[in-house]
């Protein structure tokens, strides 16, 4: 037995220089591909993978023993923690307890719906050790192809300016959890992830945290992951509402400090529901909305009943032409048929100085 244990002993000692971090629940359908494409890396390193089992009720458990046998053939350690519990306690707490039962240098994180390529740890180990205090993502496949081909664009096309000036879209983080690759270092600098479990959305409190302790954000630009859609997923949980709320109050800490004044580009409804959520300190830096609807322009303003001021606030509604920057564009990206980017361009501002966008 000692001899046994003692094997195992040096090789955890032996620090890997990745850990594959996997929450699962009920993954059962996914699970197979998922820890075929771990044992598939053609990365040179040591490689670990530390899985946690989050009260799986279907065969998670004997799929993960089963790989377990394979992945440590093939040299590639793998540490199992869990718990059985009636009720799963949700994949902030999962991956937070993947990463501290693991001991890799480097931790890739990896959601057990979707199927790494075999380059992917390479490649995002080589970024990440350049840029020690950067999430590393990557471009990804969507499956089924057709299910989010907008998003799917915006998260593989973002330039790299944009890595940094779209975090405040309600898109999310602007690279996506399961193609997260960073320092264990810098992980414990930020984290760990928020526990509170179903409807928070711990990866976008994660993000925020991380640009605020001036972190960075590169993407590889391949194709290495295969990112499953289905409406099963944990993201769905997440009210809107709840989210909104955290993206208005990291926009007001983060980008507004800067602006004395500035134009919210959008009459409509999401244009308004952004002024009303700002504190009274930024509702007074909204010098205009701005749009392309005759009605609304020749309306001439837009006036906010709620408020406890008198006389009421009165904002005035100006041609997108005749508003000054800097804007905060509350126009979702791609619906206009190209229409609204190319009035934008039209306007030759500079994203992230003159412009965010906030839709």
């Amino acid at each position: 037995g000692a001899a046994v244990g003692g094997a195992s002993g040096e090789r955890q000692a032996m620090q890997a220089h990745v850990s594959i971090i996997l929450p699962v629940h009920n993954a059962e359908p996914w699970l197979d591909e998922c820890l075929r494409s771990v044992s598939q890396q053609d990365f040179e390193g040591t490689m670990e993978l530390s899985v946690f089992n989050d009260a799986s009720k279907d065969k998670s458990g004997a799929i993960i023993e089963k790989w377990r046998v394979k992945l440590e053939d093939t040299g590639v350690h793998v540490i199992i923690g869990g718990h059985n519990s009636p009720s799963p306690r949700g994949v902030g707490y999962s991956k937070n307890q993947a990463v501290a039962q693991s001991s890799g240098s480097y931790l890739c994180f990896l959601d057990s719906d979707d199927v790494m390529m075999p380059q992917r740890v390479r490649l995002q180990h080589q970024a990440a050790v350049q840029h020690p205090s950067s999430i590393v993502g990557c471009q990804v496949r969507r499956d089924p192809p057709d299910s989010t081909e907008r998003y799917t664009r915006w998260i593989n096309q973002l330039t790299a300016e944009q890595l940094l000036t779209q975090v405040f879209t309600s898109n999310g983080p602007t690279v996506i959890m399961p193609t997260w690759f960073c320092s264990r270092a810098w992980f414990s600098h930020v984290g760990p992830f928020d526990e509170g479990g179903r409807g928070v959305p711990e990866d976008l409190l994660f993000f925020y945290e991380h640009l605020r302790k001036g972190g960075g954000v590169i993407r590889v630009d391949q194709s290495l992951l295969l990112y499953r859609y289905h409406p099963q997923a944990a993201t769905h949980s997440v009210l809107e509402a709840t989210i909104w709320t955290h993206r208005v109050r990291f926009l007001e800490e983060q980008a507004l400090p800067r602006w004395a004044a500035f134009t919210i580009w959008n009459a409509g409804k999401q244009g308004r529901r952004l002024y009303r959520s700002l504190t009274a300190a930024n509702r007074h830096k909204v010098v205009a909305f701005c749009d392309v609807d005759e009605k609304k322009i020749r309306k001439g303003f837009y006036c906010h009943e709620d408020s406890q001021e008198r006389p009421k606030p009165r904002i005035p509604i100006l041609h997108f032409r005749a508003a000054r920057p800097p804007f905060i564009i509350c126009v979702k990206l791609d619906l206009t048929g190209g229409a609204f980017e190319d009035n934008l361009r039209s306007l030759h501002l500079q994203e992230g100085q003159d412009f965010l966008h906030f839709s």
